[in-house]
């Protein structure tokens, strides 16, 4: 499967953030009212002759327009993009067993789902409302839409005490999960839990916005040397000076 088809996706995979107070539609509307506020102040001011304020609003309102945008690019087609590329790039015999870790409604779990027609992808996540219309229902629901039902598993798990047996992974893979868990000591138990799991020779493939240098450490002093940290890019900017990187490594032999 190439990198064009692995970007296409027929399910729906949502907004990524946290909804569980304010929801989607109310961020959004509550955005683009903040945004048109300030813009239609700043355009008063200047009218008024009162530059100083005028820049000063209008500033204002162009960068929550321009980070709202970015937001809704990287939510929507960014992350898509780079992971397609990410995934193509481990060059998967596709008889492999892959766990996501935070799998949500599936955008990364069932784009690796796909180049694994003789393995297995097994999902886990606490189906908090860190997408809109988190579920595991909706995982399996788009696993049918994207034709890979058949060989993916969706469970209702925690992170930092995952449920299965050392050594019984091939990869992981984890999108935008890691730093929603607070506390470092548990973030730090999260990737220990993903060393335990991986195979000897295993690839661990984590991106996140927060922290990633301390979890390139902490594998470091486990003793994984080809470990790796790149930024993703443009693509999976979440606004002005909040970008992904990427966390690649393989667990020793």
């Amino acid at each position: 499967m190439s990198v064009l088809e692995l970007r296409h996706h027929k399910a729906d995979y949502g907004y990524d953030g946290d909804y569980s107070k304010v929801s989607a539609p109310a961020v959004a509307g509550i955005t683009a009212l903040a945004s048109a506020g300030l813009l239609a102040s700043a355009a008063r001011s200047l009218r008024r002759g009162k530059r100083v304020t005028a820049a000063v609003t209008g500033g204002t309102g162009a960068a929550i327009a321009i980070t709202a945008a970015m937001f809704i690019r990287t939510t929507r087609i960014g992350k898509f993009e780079v992971w397609a590329e990410v995934l193509d790039g481990l060059r998967l015999r596709g008889d492999e067993t892959v766990l996501d870790l935070g799998c949500g409604r599936g955008a990364v779990l069932l784009a690796i789902a796909k180049l694994l027609p003789r393995g297995r992808a097994i999902g886990v996540d606490i189906w908090r409302a860190d997408q809109t219309g988190n579920s595991q229902q909706s995982t399996l629901g788009n696993a049918e839409l994207e034709g890979v039902a058949d060989h993916v598993e969706v469970r209702t798990a925690d992170i930092t005490d995952l449920p299965f047996d050392d050594n019984s992974i091939d990869v992981i893979v984890s999108s935008l999960v890691v730093h929603n868990i607070p506390g470092a000591a548990a973030r730090a138990k999260a990737i220990s839990e993903a060393a335990r799991v991986l195979r000897p020779g295993g690839k661990l493939v984590l991106a996140d916005i927060f922290n990633t240098n301390h979890y390139a450490r902490q594998l470091r002093e486990l003793g994984w040397t080809d470990t790796r940290r790149r930024d993703l890019g443009w693509r999976m900017w979440w606004g002005p000076w909040m970008g992904t990187h990427l966390v690649t490594a393989t667990k020793p032999v």
